[in-house]
């Protein structure tokens, strides 16, 4: 929960850390970009340190460093400190998510590990509804501080909960070693990668520092590849990927995010930007997306018990990939009511996914790598979230550089000079209409209209690309299936 309301609430509280500390747009890109990279990164290999030393002592020292890591930020007197402790909590909530899906792995037996993951998806949908609604009241009522305070009573209930109920479970040929060069091999791939898709929207895809990010990512993961066949004890056993399921399902996570956060980028920006709604008024307008994940996790963990996950996985895609058809037909006029359906049903095919791909992937890992499959699971959704805005991002933009120029021109506005044009496009990306001040209310409602037409175009474009990904990914359900190995959860040792 601390991890996902995270991921959500800080982007309410940012306006209001930028005004208090004087902070520059990018102290701000990097109060986000420096807690993304650091989990990015880092996932993997906290999934080994729970597989070497036990998930639960990893997933309390998570919980603890977090809450710390919260606090600490809630009590920055400047920007650079912010940051500093942002990119801790990081590290952190890489040590909580693989750590958990560890946890769930070794204590359920295969009977009842699906439902045990639809309820790890029912409270990640609650605490992503959560974090616009929660931020924006916070910020608005009492103060940024407070979204990060917020972690630290919801850290102390979690740490003494942990501390009670939780059990060591440990696999009896659990890792007793460390694959140092391998760690630093693959930390260095997943940072140029991600690095290299936050700063593509600034650089540009064919600027040289873009291509030399990606160039030395795809570089690093061939070196990995090849350590890992190389030596004894590997930080991931490429042997894992001989299993089809559990490729595919990894695949799945990269697309099913792709698709997902990509796509939800912009919502919020629609939602604010165009149709002039507060972030609190925000989110309870994405309520029937985050409300059909709330409720149809467990439900879907039951039919994937009953069914298997195919069924499940390649319906849920095939609804996904509807919504964001649907979504490419919005308008800056769409009524509420016909949002909502679009949504609930994005909600309603995202459940099984993560339900469903989650367990294919730790379900199909020996016991032994849980939390390495755990980690895997979340890095997936890290990269495929990260190339989703900023692949659509790119969409976006170029769709506003064909086309607001000659739509300006077409609704015979005053003509702009380049550098007004090129700063008038940043803003409309957005959704943001560049009206100067003082001109009267016909030429102001004018621009509205030209920015804000571009916009959902540039939208619907993006959509579009998100439904085809898709339907894309409903294909590569096809080749999933039920963990092989999920039965030997039942059986892990207590230590």
């Amino acid at each position: 929960m601390m991890v996902t309301l995270d991921g959500t609430i800080v982007a309410v509280a940012n306006p209001a850390i930028q005004k208090d500390l004087g902070a520059s747009l990018a102290d701000v890109q990097w109060i986000t970009n420096g807690y993304l990279l650091a989990l990015a990164v880092s996932l993997i290999t906290a999934g080994k340190l729970g597989d070497r030393f036990g998930h639960r002592q990893t997933f309390l020292i998570g919980i603890a460093g977090f809450a710390v890591s919260s606090a600490a930020i809630g009590l920055s007197t400047g920007v650079e400190l912010v940051i500093g402790f942002r990119v801790a909590q990081g590290l952190f909530g890489a040590l909580l998510m693989p750590a958990a899906l560890g946890l769930l792995r070794a204590t359920f037996p295969a009977e009842k590990l699906n439902m045990a993951i639809g309820i790890w998806g029912m409270v990640i949908g609650a605490s992503t509804a959560a974090g616009p609604i929660v931020g924006g009241l916070l910020v608005e009522h009492v103060n940024w501080q407070s979204v990060f305070f917020i972690n630290v009573p919801v850290g102390i209930i979690a740490l003494a909960f942990g501390l009670f109920i939780l059990l060591d479970h440990r696999a009896e040929n659990a890792p007793r070693s460390f694959d140092l060069p391998g760690i630093l091999l693959l930390s260095g791939a997943m940072f140029s990668l991600i690095w290299a898709l936050i700063k593509a929207a600034e650089w540009g895809w064919g600027d040289a520092k873009t291509l030399l990010f990606l160039a030395a990512s795809v570089i690093l993961f061939v070196l990995f590849a090849v350590w890992e066949t190389k030596v004894s004890e590997p930080l991931i056993p490429l042997g894992m990927f001989r299993s089809v399921p559990l490729s595919a399902g990894t695949v799945l996570m990269v697309l099913m995010a792709f698709a997902f956060m990509g796509g939800l980028f912009f919502v919020t920006f629609y939602l604010q930007n165009v149709h002039g709604m507060s972030p609190v008024d925000s989110g309870l307008h994405l309520l029937p997306l985050t409300g059909m994940m709330i409720i149809g996790s467990p439900l879907a963990g039951a039919a994937i018990t009953k069914v298997g996950p195919r069924l499940p996985l390649v319906s849920g895609m095939v609804a996904t990939a509807v919504a964001c058809f649907g979504m490419a037909r919005l308008t800056p006029d769409t009524a509420t009511l016909t949002m909502s359906i679009w949504f609930a049903l994005l909600g309603l095919g995202l459940a099984p996914v993560m339900v469903g791909a989650t367990e294919v992937i730790v379900g199909n890992a020996p016991l032994e790598l849980s939390g390495v499959a755990g980690g895997l699971q979340q890095a997936a959704m890290q990269v495929g979230g990260s190339l989703g805005t900023a692949v659509l991002g790119a969409v976006m933009a170029g769709t506003v550089s064909d086309s607001f120029g000659d739509n300006w021109i077409k609704a015979q506005l005053p003509p702009l000079t380049p550098e007004q044009l090129d700063l008038a496009e940043k803003g409309v990306q957005v959704g943001i209409a560049p009206v100067p001040e003082g001109v009267p209310a016909e030429v102001a409602q004018a621009i509205t209209t030209v920015a804000h037409d571009t916009f959902v175009s540039g939208m619907n474009t993006a959509f579009t690309v998100a439904g085809v990904v898709a339907v894309l990914a409903a294909v590569v359900a096809c080749f999933t299936k039920r963990g092989d190995n999920a039965p030997a959860g039942a059986g892990a040792a207590h230590i």
